[in-house]
């Protein structure tokens, strides 16, 4: 299990308990759906990946076990790759 801290201002603190009733339900609420938004799509692309693979004979009926084994990128690594990609666009047309 990961613990991640996430620090506000007294402001943001206000703010957040303006819209809400507990800051850190609400918080745990937001990241836990964005990861399962996540992990559907890692799913979906990577069932997509073993059915079109005729060497792959098997696939995990376990999502979490699909989600672990799937090879992919870090958004910091797609991120890189873009920024890469962009630059070398510029600097053709320079």
């Amino acid at each position: 299990m990961n613990t991640f801290t996430v620090n506000l201002t007294d402001a943001e603190l206000k703010a957040l308990t303006y819209v809400c009733l507990s800051p850190q339900e609400w918080i745990d609420n937001a990241v836990h759906e964005r990861c399962r938004l996540a992990m559907e799509e890692i799913f979906q692309m990577e069932v997509q990946r073993m059915v079109a693979d005729p060497n792959i004979k098997e696939i995990p009926a376990d999502r979490e076990a699909v989600v672990l084994a799937a090879d992919i990128k870090t958004g910091a690594e797609r991120n890189a790759e873009i920024t890469e990609r962009v630059l070398a666009e510029n600097n053709d047309g320079v």
